[in-house]
């Protein structure tokens, strides 16, 4: 049975075009038979991931796969060697075609004059292609990654907050340049491509071994007159205040993506995203049971009896609560509408009260007294009355008949 698309790039179901591209590119550089000779799961693995690929980043066509699967685009499990998709599937016949779907991700057309795509060329190397533009944009920045604790009334109304962030920051002195002056050169060693390539011949055909210029550290350009405040980076460590604004019913572990807010890039570089982790606190009081509350009432055996109302806390404050005339131990009782909001729509889960009998430690000598006289009535008996009773009945009628 051919596989799940999205299973392929490790990708959920709402994951966005960015994040598809992301998990593509580290796969196929991953699988990818230059780097993988004579491997027959790793050419496999390519040819999943391509045909994954191909299919998700297509708007019409990843519509078409969510509505009806492999039978929406044209694939099913008999797709193979022998198939209608030829030797990958899905309509790739061969790896020309296999490489012509890194354009999405790539950049560009084809370079004139080569038969192979120039966004491939770029990445796994051709006969022919151009620079990649990265001197103009700069290093991008880092992610950065944190963590939020939130208390459970918190996570139940939603809540916004303002986080001082340690990060990466332009350079005040030299506005993010690197330089004093503000100007750069082109790179002598790589000529302004920002890489160095070596050309190798494999079984696939000429491959190029590519890696950023170790003078310019991939940019193409190098920094003339070095601001002596960044050392030419362009960067320096600050501190910037960011607001994050949480959603109610948000669980530990979820995630919130603040794009731009990360790291900035070395001379102008694009800075990097802020991922901010939720840390849900153990709440003194309440358990979580997804967007319900669960809280454990101990409640005196005459009020369990008897009935009674007893004000209980919830998220929202104090609730009268009734506690219905003979409710039993471990009775589970709701009060609605107090529990945590939804995360994905309108409403809010319910509190729910365990019931249970208190049972004191420390009894007076009244206390006691009251209780074995509580012990000789039937209606205080699981039984319906104690042995000593049922004792005394027996000797009374035989006392009667003998």
């Amino acid at each position: 049975m051919k596989k799940d698309f999205y299973e392929v790039l490790g990708v959920s179901r709402s994951a966005s075009k960015d994040e598809i591209k992301k998990a593509y590119r580290k796969l196929a550089l991953q699988y990818h038979p230059d780097k993988n000779p004579d491997n027959k799961d790793a050419e496999e693995h390519f040819k999943e991931v391509n045909e994954a690929y191909e299919v998700l980043s297509n708007d019409d066509k990843r519509r078409r796969y969510d509505q009806f699967g492999h039978a929406g685009v044209g694939t099913s499990a008999a797709s193979g060697a022998g198939g209608p998709g030829g030797a990958y599937g899905g309509g790739v016949n061969d790896f020309s075609d296999i490489f012509s779907a890194f354009n999405d991700m790539f950049g560009g057309g084809r370079a004139r004059g080569s038969g192979a795509p120039f966004g491939f060329e770029e990445v796994f190397g051709g006969a022919g292609g151009g620079k990649r533009g990265r001197a103009s944009s700069g290093i991008p920045g880092t992610d950065l990654k944190i963590r939020l604790k939130l208390t459970l009334e918190e996570i139940a109304r939603g809540v916004e907050k303002t986080l001082k962030i340690r990060k990466q920051v332009p350079c005040k002195e030299c506005n993010g340049s690197g330089s004093k002056s503000g100007t750069t050169e082109t790179c002598q060693t790589c000529h302004g491509s920002g890489e160095v390539r070596q050309a190798s011949k494999t079984m696939f055909g000429q491959f190029v071994n590519i890696a950023a210029c170790p003078t310019c550290g991939g940019e193409g350009r190098v920094v003339k007159d070095r601001c002596t405040s960044c050392y030419g980076e362009g960067i320096k460590q600050g501190e910037v205040t960011v607001k994050v604004t949480v959603p109610a019913g948000v669980q530990d572990g979820n995630y919130l993506t603040l794009r731009g807010q990360g790291n900035t890039g070395p001379r102008g570089g694009a800075p990097g995203d802020l991922i901010v982790v939720i840390e849900e606190k153990p709440h003194d009081l309440f358990r979580r049971n997804g967007n319900d509350v669960i809280y454990d009432l101990a409640v005196s055996y005459p009020d369990l009896v008897m009935g009674t109302k007893i004000d209980v806390p919830t998220l929202d404050g104090a609730v009268k609560l009734t506690i219905p005339p003979a409710t039993q131990p471990d009775t589970m009782l709701r009060i609605a509408g107090h529990g945590i909001g939804h995360l994905r729509g309108s409403g809010k889960g319910d509190q729910l009260v365990r019931v249970n009998v208190y049972v004191p430690r420390d009894l007076s000598n009244p206390d006691k007294e009251l209780l074995k006289e509580l012990r000789k009535s039937r209606a205080f008996s699981p039984t319906g009355g104690s042995d000593r009773e049922e004792k005394s009945f027996f000797e009374k009628a035989r006392d009667i008949f003998t």
